[in-house]
Protein backbone atom coordinates (compact mmCIF):
# COMPACT_ATOMS: atom_id res chain seq x y z
CA UNK A 1 0.00 0.00 0.00
CA UNK A 2 1.59 3.77 -0.86
CA UNK A 3 1.23 6.56 1.41
CA UNK A 4 -1.43 5.30 4.50
CA UNK A 5 -1.93 7.65 7.03
CA UNK A 6 0.59 7.75 9.94
CA UNK A 7 -1.49 7.69 13.09
CA UNK A 8 0.52 8.42 16.63
CA UNK A 9 -1.04 7.63 19.68
CA UNK A 10 0.48 10.27 22.21
CA UNK A 11 -3.07 11.02 24.75
CA UNK A 12 -2.49 8.86 27.49
CA UNK A 13 -2.12 9.94 30.46
CA UNK A 14 1.25 8.02 31.57
CA UNK A 15 -0.25 6.84 35.04
CA UNK A 16 2.53 3.54 35.42
CA UNK A 17 5.68 5.83 34.32
CA UNK A 18 4.46 9.03 37.04
CA UNK A 19 3.90 6.84 39.34
CA UNK A 20 7.41 5.71 39.25
CA UNK A 21 9.02 8.94 38.03
CA UNK A 22 6.99 11.63 40.03
CA UNK A 23 3.66 12.96 38.95
CA UNK A 24 5.13 16.03 36.61
CA UNK A 25 6.85 13.32 34.35
CA UNK A 26 5.58 12.86 30.86
CA UNK A 27 7.09 9.54 29.77
CA UNK A 28 6.97 10.92 25.98
CA UNK A 29 9.12 13.82 27.11
CA UNK A 30 11.69 11.15 29.25
CA UNK A 31 15.00 11.04 27.44
CA UNK A 32 16.29 7.46 25.60
CA UNK A 33 18.67 6.88 23.50
CA UNK A 34 16.19 5.20 21.15
CA UNK A 35 17.92 3.61 17.91
CA UNK A 36 19.87 6.48 16.90
CA UNK A 37 21.75 6.06 20.59
CA UNK A 38 21.04 10.00 21.17
CA UNK A 39 19.95 10.93 23.70
CA UNK A 40 16.28 12.52 22.99
CA UNK A 41 13.02 12.49 24.23
CA UNK A 42 10.64 9.26 23.46
CA UNK A 43 8.02 10.67 21.26
CA UNK A 44 11.21 12.47 19.53
CA UNK A 45 12.33 9.37 18.71
CA UNK A 46 9.18 7.82 17.43
CA UNK A 47 8.48 10.94 14.92
CA UNK A 48 12.18 10.06 13.76
CA UNK A 49 11.71 6.32 13.07
CA UNK A 50 8.92 7.40 10.52
CA UNK A 51 11.03 7.58 7.32
CA UNK A 52 9.80 8.73 3.86
CA UNK A 53 7.10 6.29 3.13
CA UNK A 54 4.44 8.66 5.63
CA UNK A 55 3.30 11.52 3.68
CA UNK A 56 0.40 12.44 6.03
CA UNK A 57 1.70 12.38 9.76
CA UNK A 58 -1.44 12.66 12.73
CA UNK A 59 0.25 12.69 16.34
CA UNK A 60 -3.52 12.49 18.96
CA UNK A 61 -2.84 14.28 22.19
CA UNK A 62 -4.09 16.20 24.87
CA UNK A 63 -4.35 19.99 24.44
CA UNK A 64 -2.33 20.69 27.26
CA UNK A 65 0.16 18.66 26.26
CA UNK A 66 1.89 21.52 25.08
CA UNK A 67 5.35 20.39 24.28
CA UNK A 68 4.05 17.36 22.88
CA UNK A 69 1.95 19.45 20.17
CA UNK A 70 5.12 21.59 19.37
CA UNK A 71 7.15 18.65 18.74
CA UNK A 72 4.78 16.71 16.42
CA UNK A 73 4.28 19.85 14.84
CA UNK A 74 8.38 20.77 14.26
CA UNK A 75 8.19 17.24 12.76
CA UNK A 76 5.66 17.70 10.03
CA UNK A 77 2.85 16.05 11.74
CA UNK A 78 -0.49 17.21 11.84
CA UNK A 79 -2.14 17.24 15.61
CA UNK A 80 -5.68 16.07 16.36
CA UNK A 81 -6.35 17.59 20.03
CA UNK A 82 -8.50 15.40 22.15
CA UNK A 83 -9.65 15.07 25.83
CA UNK A 84 -10.19 11.64 26.28
CA UNK A 85 -7.11 9.32 26.84
CA UNK A 86 -9.00 6.14 25.80
CA UNK A 87 -7.10 4.40 22.54
CA UNK A 88 -10.89 3.67 21.12
CA UNK A 89 -11.53 7.19 21.53
CA UNK A 90 -8.31 8.24 19.85
CA UNK A 91 -8.08 5.86 17.28
CA UNK A 92 -11.72 6.80 15.83
CA UNK A 93 -11.13 10.70 15.81
CA UNK A 94 -8.18 10.46 14.30
CA UNK A 95 -9.48 7.83 11.24
CA UNK A 96 -12.47 10.32 11.40
CA UNK A 97 -10.05 13.41 10.37
CA UNK A 98 -8.09 11.16 7.62
CA UNK A 99 -11.45 8.90 6.48
CA UNK A 100 -10.35 9.26 2.87
CA UNK A 101 -6.90 7.37 3.41
CA UNK A 102 -5.81 4.56 1.85
CA UNK A 103 -5.11 3.03 5.46
CA UNK A 104 -3.79 4.01 8.53
CA UNK A 105 -0.78 3.03 10.19
CA UNK A 106 -1.40 3.26 14.04
CA UNK A 107 1.92 3.78 16.47
CA UNK A 108 2.38 4.22 20.50
CA UNK A 109 4.25 7.30 20.54
CA UNK A 110 6.02 5.21 23.49
CA UNK A 111 7.19 2.89 21.43
CA UNK A 112 10.92 4.44 20.14
CA UNK A 113 12.57 1.47 19.45
CA UNK A 114 10.77 0.14 16.31
CA UNK A 115 12.89 0.19 13.18
CA UNK A 116 12.04 1.58 9.79
CA UNK A 117 12.38 -1.73 8.23
CA UNK A 118 9.92 -3.39 10.26
CA UNK A 119 7.31 0.08 9.51
CA UNK A 120 7.99 -0.93 5.56
CA UNK A 121 7.38 -4.40 5.81
CA UNK A 122 3.82 -3.81 7.29
CA UNK A 123 3.11 -1.03 5.13
CA UNK A 124 3.91 -3.56 2.03
CA UNK A 125 1.74 -5.84 3.79
CA UNK A 126 -0.92 -3.80 4.13
CA UNK A 127 -4.17 -4.30 1.58
CA UNK A 128 -7.58 -2.36 1.50
CA UNK A 129 -9.43 -5.31 3.33
CA UNK A 130 -7.23 -6.63 5.72
CA UNK A 131 -4.87 -5.55 8.69
CA UNK A 132 -1.11 -6.18 8.72
CA UNK A 133 0.79 -6.62 11.77
CA UNK A 134 4.33 -7.22 13.40
CA UNK A 135 4.83 -10.01 14.76
CA UNK A 136 7.65 -11.73 16.71
CA UNK A 137 8.24 -14.74 18.77
CA UNK A 138 5.82 -13.20 21.65
CA UNK A 139 2.82 -13.00 19.18
CA UNK A 140 1.87 -9.71 17.75
CA UNK A 141 3.09 -6.11 18.43
CA UNK A 142 3.38 -2.34 16.71
CA UNK A 143 2.64 -0.98 14.12
CA UNK A 144 -0.12 -2.18 13.39
CA UNK A 145 -1.75 -1.23 9.65
CA UNK A 146 -5.34 -1.31 8.62
CA UNK A 147 -6.74 -1.15 4.98
CA UNK A 148 -9.70 1.74 4.03
CA UNK A 149 -12.09 -0.92 4.81
CA UNK A 150 -11.76 -0.71 8.33
CA UNK A 151 -12.59 2.95 8.39
CA UNK A 152 -16.18 2.51 9.45
CA UNK A 153 -15.15 0.49 12.49
CA UNK A 154 -12.55 2.25 13.80
CA UNK A 155 -14.34 5.41 13.82
CA UNK A 156 -17.07 3.11 15.52
CA UNK A 157 -14.52 2.50 18.63
CA UNK A 158 -14.90 3.93 22.55
CA UNK A 159 -12.99 4.71 25.66
CA UNK A 160 -10.47 2.53 26.48
CA UNK A 161 -11.20 0.01 23.92
CA UNK A 162 -8.53 -1.23 21.30
CA UNK A 163 -8.52 -2.25 17.92
CA UNK A 164 -7.80 -5.58 19.00
CA UNK A 165 -11.36 -6.94 18.88
CA UNK A 166 -11.26 -6.13 14.87
CA UNK A 167 -8.52 -8.80 14.42
CA UNK A 168 -10.34 -12.12 12.62
CA UNK A 169 -7.65 -14.58 11.58
CA UNK A 170 -8.76 -14.88 7.68
CA UNK A 171 -8.32 -11.14 7.65
CA UNK A 172 -5.14 -10.47 9.51
CA UNK A 173 -2.10 -10.61 7.54
CA UNK A 174 1.13 -11.60 10.19
CA UNK A 175 4.48 -9.44 9.18
CA UNK A 176 7.21 -11.67 10.81
CA UNK A 177 10.20 -9.52 11.48
CA UNK A 178 13.34 -9.79 14.01
CA UNK A 179 12.56 -6.50 15.98
CA UNK A 180 12.53 -6.78 19.49
CA UNK A 181 11.23 -2.85 19.28
CA UNK A 182 7.43 -3.88 18.53
CA UNK A 183 7.35 -5.04 21.81
CA UNK A 184 9.37 -2.08 23.69
CA UNK A 185 7.35 0.57 24.95
CA UNK A 186 7.82 2.93 27.81
CA UNK A 187 5.44 1.91 30.32
CA UNK A 188 7.78 2.45 34.09
CA UNK A 189 10.94 4.43 34.00
CA UNK A 190 13.33 1.51 34.13
CA UNK A 191 11.94 0.76 30.05
CA UNK A 192 14.07 3.82 29.03
CA UNK A 193 17.83 2.83 28.06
Amino acid sequence: MSNPVAIILAAGQGSRFRAGAGFDQDKLLALCCGLTGDERPVLEHVLMNLGNRLGRRLVVTRPRNTTVIAMARAYGCEVLLLDSTGMGDSLAAAVAASADASGWLVMLGDMPFIALATLDAVINAMTEESIAVATGEAGYGHPVGFGRGFGVPLQALQGDQGARRLFNAERVTEVPVMDPGIYHDIDVPAHLI
